[in-house]
């Protein structure tokens, strides 16, 4: 192809790259010399009178599996030591003679309800293994914390092909170990077991690995998703009322945002949810249905828009509803408020901003605000001053290539991405209206 730029000629060509008894030639489309293996990236060459220059597109593809099982930690289950593998894959690692390894980071509190279960499922499946303990909390998450993963994979010894690193735990274990893998010989494959709500439903289903740096949430990180997250509701059973509370929040934001029937079965049936832990009820039925389909609807939703974006590259994220504010408030108060927590308080502000930029009526509101409270999830706090929601916009803007990007509801299950930034006298009102309402009624 010729192309003419600025009185100058410049000529480019387009190559394919096809392998042939090990070695990658490039053909142009013109001619195709040899036959073999058809890459997907490309080479084009551009010549002009300043020299050569090329440019490479090379698509990145990433498969990985999410699985709802039970009883992950019975040793009769496969799903932990194989679950990541396909059927190929996993007649060929059958096949290896040598004992499987497997490398385990669990968070401390995690260890001390399940770690001997860990441990005699392992032994039982005769796995060399190592696990590793630590105190994954936000303000651990850090640096120091990777490191310490990296030298202990490192001494261990794991062949970064064919033995995940497990990472079992709640959000911050997930991200870090996440982060950790992705670093370790350039990419090492890991395994997400989340045994929390938050992070069942959010963290891992995604992409994204992080600690957080120089203050702020999650500045250091990557986008490599796990082989494979394995969803055990479980693990439920033994969390506190309050973590089941900070779970729901990320539910509640997709139903916001998405889907009218999951904010109706939230509506209708949240507490009753959040009091039961989301375990299934086999003597009844309805509740078996409240929890399967409040789980299964939260978990596709996130999947329909983190799958096609995995790497951020579109700005434009639903799935950012409730996280422009709530960084700032989380770090600032931190350990005050758990991440959903700081998530609910974003988004019952928001709600009001909708309400007054006339995209929801003060009845959705009303019924939204309602809805979290029934869950026992904050809807105010004394820290989130307009102050800091202005800054946190304004930072918002210089990280969103000039953009807000505010995703606001316009209905119960309705959303849309707001490109502008949202004026002084509207947030003023918006926050004066909010703190009026709710100061007093589950805010802290």
């Amino acid at each position: 192809m010729i192309s003419n730029n600025n009185s100058s000629c410049s000529q480019q060509t387009k190559f394919n790259l096809v392998q042939v008894k090990g070695t990658w030639i490039r053909q142009s489309d013109q001619f195709q010399l040899a036959e073999g293996k058809l890459s997907d990236a490309k080479i084009y060459e551009n010549k002009s009178e300043h020299g050569v220059s090329w440019t490479v597109v090379s698509p990145v593809v990433f498969t990985y599996r999410v699985i709802q099982c039970k009883n992950t930690l019975d040793p009769t289950n496969d799903t932990l030591l194989w679950g990541h593998l396909g059927e190929e894959e996993l007649k060929h690692t059958l096949s290896n003679c040598k004992p499987p390894k497997r490398f385990v980071v669990i968070d401390e509190n995690v260890n001390k309800l399940y770690g001997s279960q860990v441990s005699q499922y392992f032994k039982a499946r005769g796995v060399v293994y190592k696990i590793l303990p630590l105190p994954t909390t936000e303000e651990n998450k850090c640096m120091e914390l990777v490191t310490k993963i990296l030298e202990e994979v490192h001494e261990f010894g794991i062949d970064r092909r064919s033995e995940p690193i497990v990472a079992i735990g709640g959000g911050v274990c997930l991200d870090v170990v996440g982060l950790a893998a992705s670093l370790y010989r350039r990419r090492t494959p890991y395994i997400r077991v989340p045994t929390t709500l938050l992070s069942y439903i959010d963290a891992s289903v995604g992409a994204k690995t992080g600690v957080n740096f120089a203050g702020g949430k999650n500045k250091l990180g990557s986008y490599v998703p796990p082989v494979a997250a394995f969803l055990d509701c479980s693990f439920f059973q033994t969390l506190p009322p309050r973590q089941i509370s900070n779970g729901m929040a990320e539910m509640l934001k997709m139903a916001l945002m998405k889907h009218r029937g999951l904010f109706e079965l939230m509506e209708t049936e949240g507490r009753k949810l959040l009091h039961t832990k989301l375990q299934v009820c086999e003597t009844s039925p309805e509740q078996e249905d409240s929890a399967t389909a409040t789980i299964r609807i939260a978990i596709e939703t996130m999947l329909e828009e983190l799958a096609p974006n995995l790497w951020e590259d579109d700005l434009d994220r639903l799935v950012d509803f409730g996280h422009l504010i709530s960084p700032e408030l989380e770090m600032r108060i931190l350990p005050a408020l758990l991440h959903g927590e700081a998530v609910n308080i974003d988004m019952s502000f928001m709600v009001y901003v909708a309400v007054q930029k006339g995209l929801l009526t003060v009845d959705e509101k009303n019924r939204i605000i309602q809805c979290m409270l029934s869950m026992e999830l904050p809807v105010w706090h004394r820290d989130c001053t307009l102050e800091l929601v202005q800054k946190s916009l304004k930072e918002r803007l210089k990280h969103s290539a000039g953009s807000l990007r505010m995703p606001l509801p316009t209905g119960l299950g309705t959303a849309e991405i707001f490109h502008g930034m949202i004026g002084d006298g509207i947030l003023c009102q918006a926050h004066k209206k909010w703190t009026d309402e709710l100061s007093s009624s589950g805010g802290k």
